[in-house]
Parts: C-alpha cells; structure tokens; sequence
C-alpha cells in the first residue's frame, strides 16, 4: 500500500523537448556568436540534469556567469511559452491522474527551475489533480532531498517515486522509497521496485 504517488516531470509525465528547443535557440538567436542550434536530441540528454549542469554540457566554452545568464533567459522563454502552449502529454495521461488522484495523493519533484511546474500545470490545467510540489529551483536541493521535503510536509510515510531515470531512481533510493521506472521516458534504468511501458499502466498497479 503507498500513501502518495511523487511524479518526476519531463519523460514522466509529458515531454515538453520540442517546445524548449525551439524557445532556447530563439534565445541564442541573440547569441549567433556561442553555437550552434541546440536539438531535440541534446535537451533530451539533459532530461533529469540540475540547471548548472545543463548549461555546462551545452555552453562548455563559456564562462559561469554566460553560461547563467544563457540558462536563466532560456527558461524565462521555455516557462512563458509552455504556459501558453503546453507540451506533449504521454497517452491516458489526464484520464489515469483522475483515477489515480480518486485514490491517492499525488506530487510532482523535479530538478527544473522555478514556474516550470506551474507551466505544466497551466497549459494543460493539470493542477487540480496533484496536491503539492517541489523543485531544486525553489530550494536549491536535488531531487532526493526535495522528495524528503514532499514527504514531511505532507506526512507521507509510504510514497513511491516514478521517473524514467538512473537519477529518478537514485532520488527514490535517497528518500528511501520505492521506484517505479517509466520505460517510455527518455532514460535507461536497470534496477527498479515496478516498470510500466505506458502511463496507463499506473491504475493498474496503484
């Protein structure tokens, strides 16, 4: 029995990489000078990676206050944009989350900055079904501390976390939690406590 569900978001949930590629390299579109267009295929390497390491991996030549200044202005043009226009949600995605929520508490930790969960919850008027939410850009802390925020705040005592990735599944480990690994997502993982294949298969399992 599990009192809480803790969603990881991008590969999880929905995959907003399409949107935030086109809105970032609008943003280096003043920047012609730093590099190339970014890709779909590089952002979904970032997938689960703290802002500071995304900006190191795709603006190495660049000092750290550039390579902030870059991240910073990226993510202010992805969350105004995804707000507006939404992402791409994983299948049953709505209709499993109303089944779910019947049940259960659910949650959303990510690694993302500031609004960008809000974003989601805005384009897709999500919010209804999640109770709460965290994310290293509003407490500096990784995913594993943040699930540890989740929940005390919310009196959890036998949460489980579904992500698609090694570090998903590490954050789980480090809140002591079980993992369940979301094979359609964009990572690979080895070990888990539960897989599903589709987002739908949660009802089944929860």
């Amino acid at each position: 029995m599990t009192d809480g569900i803790i969603f990881d978001l991008d590969g999880t949930l929905w995959n907003a990489t399409e949107a935030i590629c086109k809105t970032w390299n609008m943003v280096l579109d003043g920047y012609p000078y730093i590099r190339e267009p970014i890709t779909v295929k590089e952002l979904e390497g970032c997938m689960g990676l703290l802002l500071d390491d995304i900006s190191r991996k795709l603006f190495p030549n660049e000092s750290s206050v550039m390579q902030r200044e870059l991240i910073e202005k990226c993510c202010d043009m992805e969350v105004r944009y995804l707000s507006e226009h939404g992402g791409i949600l994983y299948p049953k995605l709505e209709e499993t989350l109303g089944i779910l929520s019947a049940k259960h508490k659910l949650f959303i930790v990510s690694n993302c900055q500031s609004g960008y969960i809000e974003s989601f919850f805005k384009g897709h008027g999500l919010e209804k079904y999640f109770t709460d939410f965290e994310c290293a850009g509003n407490t500096g802390k990784e995913k594993g501390e943040n699930n540890k925020i989740i929940m005390e705040r919310n009196s959890l005592k036998a949460p489980v976390y579904v992500g698609d990735t090694e570090s998903d599944r590490q954050s789980a480990i480090a809140a002591g939690i079980p993992f369940v690994y979301a094979a359609y997502g964009f990572g690979s993982v080895k070990k888990y406590d539960y897989i599903i294949n589709e987002f739908s298969e949660l009802a089944d399992i929860f």
